[in-house]
């Protein structure tokens, strides 16, 4: 911790950028070849909750103890000294940042293909979040900032565009996209909440993993009992339940939660979100990487503008 302070908050910003879109875009590619695996979705959303809380959980009931020591009952904590912030801002952030948005992230699996999880989520994070932050933290929208919206929206559209157009030919497949949808917008909410109440990166992973453990057991047991949904988990192989309380939850929520609030803290939320656009281009080229799908015109064309997008958006508003 000593050394990363003493690193340059540009440095830290940018490294943090990185890791979180490097993460962010290994979740699509490993959710697309997930789904021919052998847990639900809402058994890899335990398992994400569960791998980090084995490690959060401890570290915020460190971080209480060792607050309370040096402040004494001032210290701010909550869910039986797990949580190092007040329940009111534990409650907001884990609504929004740790059980919404991983139950409507995978729930969005069940109806549409990955695909179009890779243009909803990532690629309308920047659009949900300038609405965001326009209401909540009064920001302004720059001429600049709105030509990187456009650019960001329009290379999302046209990496994944042509499979956006048969949401409607028929099924269920427009239920996952409203949910990949919703779960973008919970994320934004998420992340605008964290630089509205200035939250500590460690701290604030920490407390959405406690708010989210806390929350979705007592809902997956729900599920369970009504029969709404059946765990695969003690018939799924240990190999493949490890991997993804490994990378789900310690890659996922540990590393790239951290990762992001630190970024949010140097580039701020609008332009934080604007970054997350490469995302959809980067888990699109890794498919054709990993998964040998095809490489088309449009992939290409679309990772042009995003990187347009992001060159205007992210530049200091005069």
């Amino acid at each position: 911790m000593h050394f990363i302070k003493s690193l340059p908050p540009r440095t830290v910003g940018i490294a943090a950028a990185l890791i979180t879109v490097g993460i962010w875009a290994a979740f699509i590619v490993i959710a697309r070849a997930s789904a021919r695996g052998s847990l639900s979705p809402f058994d890899i959303a335990l398992a994400r909750i569960v791998g980090a809380s084995l490690v959060l959980l401890p570290l915020g009931a460190w971080l209480v103890r060792r607050e309370r020591a040096s402040a004494g009952a001032a210290s701010a904590s909550s869910f039986f000294g797990l949580s190092p912030l007040a329940l009111r801002v534990t409650a907001a952030c884990g609504v929004f940042g740790g059980f919404a948005y991983a139950v409507l992230a995978y729930a969005g699996f069940f109806y549409a293909p990955a695909a179009h999880a890779s243009v909803l989520m990532p690629g309308s994070l920047p659009l949900w979040t300038t609405l965001l932050a326009v209401v909540v933290l009064h920001d302004r929208i720059t001429p600049a900032r709105a030509a990187g919206l456009a650019c960001i929206v329009g290379g999302d559209l046209l990496v994944g565009g042509a499979s956006l157009l048969h949401a409607f030919d028929g099924g269920e497949v427009w239920k996952g996209d409203l949910l990949f949808m919703s779960a973008a917008l919970s994320w934004s909410a998420y992340s605008v909440l964290a630089r509205r109440y200035r939250l500590d990166a460690v701290r604030a992973t920490t407390a959405v993993t406690v708010f989210a453990l806390f929350s979705y057991l007592p809902f997956y047991a729900l599920l369970l009992g009504l029969g709404a949904v059946q765990s695969r988990l003690l018939s799924a192989p240990v190999g493949e339940v490890l991997f993804q309380v490994l990378f789900q939850g310690i890659g996922s929520v540990v590393i790239s939660g951290i990762t992001f609030v630190r970024m949010i803290q140097y580039f701020g939320p609008v332009r934080s979100t604007m970054i997350t656009a490469l995302v959809p281009g980067l888990s699109a080229l890794g498919a054709v990487v990993f998964l040998d799908e095809p490489l088309q015109w449009n992939l290409l064309a679309g990772l042009v503008l995003v990187t347009l997008g992001i060159t205007f958006g992210v530049r200091k508003a005069s």
